[in-house]
């Protein structure tokens, strides 16, 4: 029997002796077989019309489930893997509600726009070999004025998302009424995608829709799709505050996936330095790419993104206007996405890499191998992206690529922590006040709020009370009323802490000038300084001038052999203490904070050897932040001089902050560890864990009451090191001769010392 194109490749792969050398686990995990039912006995005769078309004579197990509950009008979360046909489980309950009542509307909320222009496209195709009239739009940013008028009116199916909802649907509600008087479902996508700051703002966004729609005499039944999570349940109903029930049996059939645990060599054995995972990935992505197999890469950042593109396109630059290898991010126009997505399906791209933008179900065909460059950062992401390569019933490859970080050296030893655990939890926060306080400015201006009325599950009069203070709301006898010019939804963003983004042009050619992309503020401020090198689609540009006050970044393309990485001093006081417990003879604390971000300096760095050649200052005003906090206070021990505890401490708080997502569902960028060796406000050293958003989103608040878990696991970390003096698998790099890691050791036995 001959042997397929991925079944040679694993062979080279295991007997290649410099690749298997590093490898330190495989794991091949089978397929399973479908679960069918068969379909409902009243399913529209067109609906299943339109699923004979595309080759469907039965449902998937959970298809079914989905259908009942909906036609009973129970709300539900269904949670099953990628490309396990999720988007029929809700499909087939609004076709039927529509066929059934053309006065029937849903509403079909996506994270991305890339997303809902993917399902409206499945969507068609389906309603088309129905034969029956049933019109579906997408809403959005992209969505001509002259057809606006038209969705309003008669879209059966709006496809949206969750900013066009927030700014561009519930402000102007009375130009919705007969989609708001006959909404009958709300389908939520990608359930697991809401968590942290855009999931808590998404909780108050559906909290004012389903207020619109009590205005109007609606009631919909919600339906959720999620990949797995530990708490599918819990969030969903923290999201819509309503009651879900739970889709978990999943009868979707999956094909056979081989897992690579690969750990690049150690170059430098004294300091525990491995070769760059980078140059690692980019090394078995050529081997791939010269075999045929298609193949995703992901990367945890957009600068990532663009080296590894830069390297790969190393494979076609004698080859004109070749599209065969290309990135994949944030930023990039939506012209651009798309041309990518197509050529995905097409076979046209062989080699893709992407930022955990391509994890969501957009279709992207039939890859055959995925490589993830470090831990995703979570369980639930690193499935997705795995997912995302032999769909359905095709074998698969997946290469995880570990980096030399703490975090990525546990998932490498323990294969099992990833392979043999549930997915983390995914939280949300919506009593941020912040939050709160932005979402009842917008629910006070779409709805006047009764002087008894409750907002969702929050008692809120006082608060209105306090925005007339303000002078933005005034009280009738028994009413609120929004009172101003101001238009608070365009002033709330669903996505960042920061308010704007910064527009990127392009002027290498002066009278050509164009807009490259979009980065958030925060970001910005290390990405996109004076003489940083903005990557985009392997192509170099160097930021000339960034117009902090208009928030516009000119950059001009550039051929140099380096890229750019800064630095952000934080300083950081208490503002006020709301909880605090004894932790041994130690004290740990929960309360809010005030920090401010400065940028300081920026490196250059060397592709390939990744070598510091040079530095600059950065000029740019600080960033204030107001948001939550825990932090460990502690007695100086005896004989402990400035230098040496400072340094102790700090190589503490780096191995802290690699493990806190083994804790909480977070990137290392939600939550950042600040050591002080005296701080202002126990004036002992203290070290502070706190959440980078305004007002905290919950994750200083779960490390609070784990604090001693967390030390523990840090600790047992350490000491399984192979490393003599502190490495960036443990405590971070250490300079020449410096052996710093037997007295981190002695400050973590302090900090949870019982007697």
């Amino acid at each position: 029997m001959k042997k397929t194109p991925l079944a040679v490749v694993l062979e080279k792969l295991r007997t290649d002796p410099v690749f298997s050398t590093n490898v330190i686990h495989y794991r091949t995990i089978e397929g399973k077989k479908a679960c069918y039912a068969e379909f409902p006995d009243n399913l529209h005769p067109s609906v299943i019309k339109a699923l004979a078309s595309k080759g469907i004579n039965k449902l998937y197990s959970h298809q079914r489930e989905a259908f009942e509950l909906a036609a009973n009008g129970k709300s539900f979360t269904a949670v099953t893997p990628t490309a396990s046909g999720k988007s029929l489980c809700y499909h087939l309950p609004v076709m039927q509600s529509i066929l059934e009542d053309d006065a029937s509307r849903a509403i079909y909320l996506f994270p991305t726009k890339a997303l809902a222009q993917d399902q409206l496209a499945d969507l068609h195709e389906l309603i088309e070999a129905s034969g029956e009239t049933i019109f579906s739009y997408t809403y959005d940013g992209d969505t001509a004025p002259g057809l606006r008028s038209k969705v309003r009116k008669s879209g059966h199916i709006v496809l949206t998302n969750p900013d066009m909802l927030h700014s561009g649907i519930l402000p102007h509600h009375t130009k919705w009424v007969s989609l708001f008087e006959n909404l009958k479902y709300i389908i939520i996508d990608e359930l697991h995608t809401y968590k942290g700051v855009f999931g808590s703002h998404v909780a108050h966004v559906l909290r004012r829709l389903k207020r619109i729609c009590n205005y109007y005499g609606s009631d919909p039944v919600f339906i959720c799709t999620s990949a797995t999570i530990a708490n599918p349940k819990e969030l969903a109903e923290s999201l819509t505050n309503s009651a879900v029930e739970l889709i978990v049996n999943n009868g979707a059939p999956a094909g056979k996936k081989h897992f690579v645990f690969y750990n690049p060599p150690v170059v430098h054995p004294t300091f525990g330095i491995r070769r760059s995972a980078v140059l690692e990935v980019r090394d078995v992505a050529s081997m791939l790419y010269r075999e045929g197999i298609q193949t995703i890469i992901f990367a945890k950042s957009r600068v990532r993104v663009e080296m590894l593109v830069t390297y790969m396109k190393e494979l076609t630059k004698k080859r004109l206007f070749d599209k065969t290898i290309m990135g994949y991010r944030g930023g990039y126009l939506p012209s651009e996405r798309r041309k990518i997505e197509k050529g995905l399906r097409d076979g046209e791209i062989r080699t893709v890499v992407s930022t955990n933008a391509l994890e969501l179900g957009i279709d992207i065909g039939q890859l055959q191998a995925c490589i993830m460059t470090g831990y995703p950062g979570n369980i639930a992401s690193a499935f997705q992206q795995a997912g995302r390569a032999g769909r359905r019933q095709e074998e698969a490859l997946i290469i995880y690529v570990a980096q030399s970080v703490a975090l990525d050296q546990y998932i490498i030893e323990h294969p099992d922590y990833l392979l043999g655990q549930s997915p983390e939890e995914a939280r949300i926060h919506p009593d941020n006040m912040f939050i709160l306080m932005d979402h009842l400015k917008c629910a006070s201006f779409e709805l006047p709020f009764s002087s008894t009325e409750t907002y969702g599950e929050f008692e809120v009069q006082e608060l209105l009370a306090f925005l007339e203070s303000e002078g933005v709301l005034v009280k009738t006898v028994d009413k609120w009323h929004w009172m101003t010019d101001r238009f608070p939804a365009s002033e709330v963003s669903l996505r960042s802490a920061s308010q704007e983004n910064v527009v990127i042009i392009n002027r290498t050619h002066p009278k050509e000038t164009k807009v490259l992309g979009e980065m958030d503020r925060f970001s910005a401020m290390t990405l996109l300084h004076e003489e940083a090198i903005y990557l985009h689609q392997g192509t170099q540009f160097q930021v000339e001038e960034l117009d902090w006050d208009e928030k516009k970044a000119y950059v001009t393309e550039v051929d140099v052999d380096y890229f750019t990485d800064a630095n952000l001093a934080v300083e950081l006081k208490v503002m006020n203490e709301d909880g605090t417990q004894q932790l041994g003879l130690n004290n740990a604390s929960y309360g809010d904070i005030a920090v401010l971000a400065i940028p300081t300096i920026f490196k250059k760095i060397r592709f390939d050897s990744h070598d510091n050649i040079g530095s600059g200052p950065i000029s740019l005003p600080a960033e204030e932040l107001h948001t939550t906090s825990t932090w460990l206070t502690f007695d100086v021990p005896e004989g402990w001089t400035g230098a040496g505890l400072t340094d102790a401490m700090t190589g503490a708080a780096y191995a802290i902050q690699s493990f806190i997502p083994l804790f909480v569902r977070c990137d290392r960028t939600d939550i950042y560890v600040v050591p002080q060796v005296k701080a202002v406000h126990t004036g002992k050293p203290t070290i502070f864990i706190y959440d980078s958003y305004p007002g905290g989103i919950g994750l200083s608040e779960s490390i609070f009451s784990r604090w001693g878990d967390l030390l523990s696991q840090v600790a047992n970390h350490i000491s399984a090191c192979r490393c003599e003096s502190g490495c960036p698998v443990c405590i971070g790099a250490q300079e020449p001769g410096i052996k710093m890691k037997h007295t981190v050791e002695d400050i973590l036995q302090i900090l949870s010392r019982k007697e």
